[in-house]
């Protein structure tokens, strides 16, 4: 996946200016920076619910020049929200099975299969039947990752698989960021694809990344391997690393 010379403007705010990013198969990125600096934005983007100002964004060797609803053969790019975002009306297996069902794909003895093998993936068990709200929020943002790994049985494309996370951990105890951790990265090497994940929390960036881009003031400000993020003596890095209010970062920001 590539950006080049990507803009983003709202109004005279330029929320990304002229940014460039390469994303190879494998990466597990995080992007990194203060709250507005844009990280969500990117993800947008990526997903195809936006279109730059200016600049251009190719995914699987295509330019994406419309929208993802607005694509016959959108690349595959699959979102996790911070908030589960499944439909209360359904069950975990409609939910999971949603994208199967809708585009008839399979039987619905298939379909059926590939949920539980996914439900199973994430550590979820006997649920198919439940709805989300009998289910904890932890257990709903499981369900949100089978919903991602089951888009791996399209087999319609020939693009790689790109996962996008945003604030995956916001908001969970310890040990539910431990567990959310780990299928971050499960997920995305049973998908054989790449992923991005926006996050404030620590322990999320350092276990789920190989590498880190931080984003500030519409640009990259540095971008490095995990190990990297870990020991830079880069202001930036330091800034967000250590919540020092003295930096490049204006406390107005943070």
């Amino acid at each position: 996946m590539w950006m080049k010379d990507l803009t983003i403007e709202l109004g005279s705010n330029k929320i990304l200016n002229g940014v460039n990013l390469a994303i190879n198969a494998g990466e597990r990125i995080a992007i990194i920076g203060p709250s507005g600096a844009g990280k969500s934005t990117i993800l947008r983007l990526i997903a195809g619910l936006l279109l730059p100002s200016h600049g251009s964004i190719e995914i699987s060797g295509v330019q994406q020049k419309y929208l993802r609803l607005d694509q016959n053969e959108p690349p595959d790019v699959r979102l996790v929200f911070q908030n589960p975002a499944l439909l209360a009306s359904l069950t975990v297996r409609e939910n999971v099975g949603f994208l199967l069902d809708k585009q008839k794909m399979f039987s619905e003895g298939i379909i059926h299969t590939k949920v539980i093998d996914c439900l199973k993936q994430v550590g979820l068990y006997d649920v198919e039947e439940k709805f989300p709200n009998q289910l904890s929020g932890g257990m709903q943002k499981r369900v949100s990752f089978a919903r991602a790994l089951i888009s791996n049985s399209k087999e319609v494309t020939n693009s790689i698989p790109i996962l996008l996370y945003d604030e995956p951990t916001a908001g969970l105890d310890p040990i539910a960021c431990t567990r959310i951790e780990d299928l971050i990265t499960k997920t995305t090497d049973v998908a054989k694809g790449c992923s991005i994940v926006v996050s404030h929390v620590s322990s999320t960036i350092e276990r789920t990344a190989n590498r880190v881009i931080l984003l500030y003031d519409g640009k990259f400000q540095w971008d490095g391997s995990i190990d990297q993020f870990k020991q830079s003596e880069n202001p930036y890095i330091k800034q967000f690393r250590t919540g020092n209010l003295q930096g490049p970062m204006q406390p107005e920001d943070l």
